[in-house]
């Protein structure tokens, strides 16, 4: 007998639950999860872990112990189609000879979807879609460079209560407590990629590193690509970005004649583009071609001004503090407008207290 709605329902979100396992791991395949059950019982879970390594499908069958025959599979996306790293998971269900396929998302990839589905219909399993909003939280920046060819870009700025980042001669550590600092390490360990200027650099010369514990896997901490903008090569050789382990990619802009070289270009990952400045959609573009899902905003007023008026920002993690650094502190963002009509809107998703901040999610009106 077939199940319920609601009980479809909740094995898939039980599905999307998994799949958060892989939150800062599965980069650049999405986060995936898998419940099989039968008769009402499950009898394997699993998720995407690493890119390269098995799918929530296959990890969830060798759970189960190989034997799947005539079980219904719930999966948090559409299985692949097509033999990349990994076989097709499609392909492997119908080996495996499974009755049933809930998913909660269609999987945006061009070579996949909808045909996942039909490779199952075609072979005689019986398929449903219930689209789930919590399954499409789990992969924004996946979503939108299959759709976009551009990352997910997510900004984050600590401030004061008069939205201030640092005081006029630049101190800014820490105007933040310990719990939303360590908040932020949940936002490096998602992203693909933290973006910083050149600004930051020189003036808290930062790692911008996951270090929390939280996010060991398979004993080793996934770290994301550290761009830094930095128009005029100005990025000191010994700056504690160079010590990533996730790699670090200088975005500069067109040499001027006589501009001397610093002596890491040679050596260091770098990427010149057209003008003098670092053009955000033309970064976050480039970004996109290097399967880059997410990328995280750590930025000065000049950088982080220049991402949302540029319109390309996705969202916005504001934490602020219960001080004010003085009408002379620095703003949280380089921005001018004409007049209030023109002033940049954005609407509040989610607020929550960490710690003794305030945590602001905000996205851009209109999405």
């Amino acid at each position: 007998m077939t199940p319920s709605h609601a009980t479809d329902v909740a094995w898939l979100e039980r599905a999307v639950d998994l799949a958060w396992n892989g939150v800062s791991t599965t980069s650049p395949n999405p986060r995936v999860g898998c419940v099989i059950v039968r008769g009402g019982k499950v009898i394997g879970e699993g998720w995407h872990q690493w890119a390269g390594q098995g799918h929530a499908e296959v990890n969830a069958i060798a759970a189960a112990g190989d034997n799947v025959r005539g079980t219904t599979i719930y999966v948090s996306l559409e299985p692949c189609a097509f033999v990349g790293r990994t076989p097709a998971c499609a392909q492997r269900l119908i080996d495996e000879g499974v009755a049933r396929v809930v998913v909660a998302r269609f999987d945006p990839h061009p070579r996949v979807s909808g045909q996942g589905l039909g490779m199952l219909k075609a072979a005689g399993i019986e398929t449903a879609v219930i689209e789930l909003e919590s399954a499409a939280r789990v992969n924004p920046g996946y979503e939108k460079r299959m759709r976009t060819g551009r990352p997910f870009v997510r900004i984050k700025v600590a401030a004061s209560m008069d939205g201030r980042t640092a005081m006029a001669n630049g101190e800014s550590q820490w105007i933040t407590g310990e719990a939303a600092r360590a908040d932020v390490q949940a936002l490096r360990a998602r992203s693909c990629a933290v973006i910083t200027g050149i600004g930051t650099v020189l003036a808290d010369d930062p790692a911008l590193t996951v270090r929390d514990e939280r996010f060991r896997v398979d004993g080793r901490i996934r770290q994301p690509l550290i761009v830094v903008a930095d128009a005029k090569l100005r990025t000191p050789q010994h700056a504690k970005v160079f010590e990533s382990a996730g790699g670090v990619l200088v975005v500069h802009g067109t040499s001027k004649q006589g501009t001397e070289k610093p002596e890491w270009l040679d050596a260091a990952q770098s990427l010149q583009m057209p003008g003098e400045r670092v053009d955000p959609a033309a970064l976050l573009t480039e970004l996109g071609n290097r399967h880059m899902n997410e990328v995280l905003v750590e930025a000065g007023p000049k950088l982080a001004g220049a991402f949302l008026s540029s319109g390309l920002w996705d969202e916005l993690v504001l934490y602020l503090a219960p001080k004010f650094l003085g009408d002379d502190g620095r703003p949280l963002a380089a921005l001018r407008f004409p007049s209030l009509d023109a002033a940049l809107g954005a609407k509040i998703v989610a607020h929550e207290r960490v710690g003794d901040d305030l945590k602001l999610t905000l996205h851009p009106r209109g999405i």
